[in-house]
């Protein structure tokens, strides 16, 4: 498992919404411009140090409506049912991409 081949599956998934399943939470549902909010998630690149210091590319935030949204990733087993032995293996691995107002974090 590294943290490349990670960034690598997880930046697929977010700039695609594809080979993940997206969650909102309630705060997101109640927004009114979702696809310009899916859009700034999207194209998230500002990955640095601080905000990403095991350079997996699972966690960033995002201003939208005069909000702080933040999305990240969590890594599930094939049957959603436990953690994934393997978040680089897409056989074991499911991906979730929850996008969450901060304060419902």
């Amino acid at each position: 498992m590294t943290a490349a081949r990670i960034a690598e599956l997880n930046d697929a998934a977010r700039t695609s919404f594809i080979g993940c399943r997206v969650v909102i939470t309630k705060g997101i549902a109640a927004m009114d411009d979702l696809d310009g909010l899916y859009a700034k998630v999207r194209a998230f690149n500002d990955f640095t140090d601080r905000n990403d210091p095991y350079g997996e590319h699972d966690l960033g935030s995002v201003e939208h409506e005069g909000q702080t949204v933040f999305w990240k990733f969590d890594y599930y087993d094939a049957d959603l049912l436990m953690h994934s032995p393997d978040a680089s293996d897409l056989a074991v691995t499911c991906r979730v991409l929850t996008i969450m107002l901060a304060e419902e974090y």
